[in-house]
């Protein structure tokens, strides 16, 4: 236990949003705008990376960038992606409020954490001002974060290490065996990798599985745990060391560390 200085979550499908829900139709609806069809699977394919990244990985899957091609006789460009991007930040500023209920049990494993003096730091593929709208909403459900580091605060993101390494400066926190990554998407995992912190990916709260608590409830434990191996391989191939359901398992699994 006193060599877990700090615990850096991921939002979305991390800490707030289960399944991860705010930014799928948003996706859906900008490339509507522009006259191409992208379909969830498409919009959730790319989760975790910066949402400028995003919609650039979204432009380079093959069915998209033909429909493009067709459309505009060209192969989708950078700028296209920032047309795209202007249209979507502010349509999720709008609707990331709304998703912005604190997992079951992530307060409950805030308050574990911090009554042992584990620093809670936070990175995420949000920009800083799409967190400007769920930051009070999950203030008023009692939770604030030491430190918040967006997508777009520094030079590079997700799944680079400059976004650990600040909230490293931060939190006053090293060395990087001494900090744990939570997130549920490859790309966050990957930015906990390459900063050199122990990794737990999110199988059941998550981008892969996709669900409402309600929609998980209503499974049979027999689909849930189909559900939940197919999440954790892509989680484990993603990198991370550890895979629970939710944040709320994350005290059982620190006590075993």
């Amino acid at each position: 236990m006193t060599q877990i200085k700090a615990v850096i979550f991921d939002w979305a499908g991390t800490l707030v949003d289960f399944g991860s829900f705010a930014p799928m139709g948003v996706f859906v609806k900008c490339f509507e705008e522009f006259g191409i069809k992208a379909s969830i699977e498409q919009a959730r394919a790319p989760m975790g990376l910066p949402k400028w990244n995003h919609i650039r990985a979204m432009m380079d899957d093959d069915a998209i960038a033909a429909q493009w091609q067709a459309k505009y006789g060209q192969e989708p460009t950078d700028a296209d992606v920032d047309k795209i991007y202007e249209i979507f930040v502010p349509m999720n500023e709008k609707v990331a409020a709304d998703y912005a209920d604190l997992v079951p049990g992530a307060l409950e494993t805030i308050d574990w954490l911090r009554t042992r003096g584990i620093k809670i730091g936070s990175t995420t593929g949000y920009t800083r001002s799409i967190m400007e709208h769920v930051l009070p909403v999950v203030k008023k459900q009692g939770f604030e974060p030491d430190n918040l580091i967006c997508a777009d605060d520094l030079a590079e993101g997700r799944p680079g290490p400059l976004g650990m390494y600040q909230s490293f400066v931060d939190l006053a926190v090293y060395p990087p065996s001494a900090v744990i990554k939570v997130d549920d998407t490859v790309p966050g995992l990957k930015e906990g990798v390459a900063a050199g912190c122990i990794t737990v990916g999110l199988a059941l709260s998550g981008n892969f599985v996709g669900k409402t608590p309600q929609e998980l409830a209503a499974l049979s434990e027999g689909e849930i745990a189909s559900l939940r191996e197919a999440a954790t391989v892509l989680l484990k191939e993603g990198g991370a060391d550890y895979v629970i359901d939710t944040v709320a398992d994350l005290p059982a699994l620190i006590e075993t560390l």
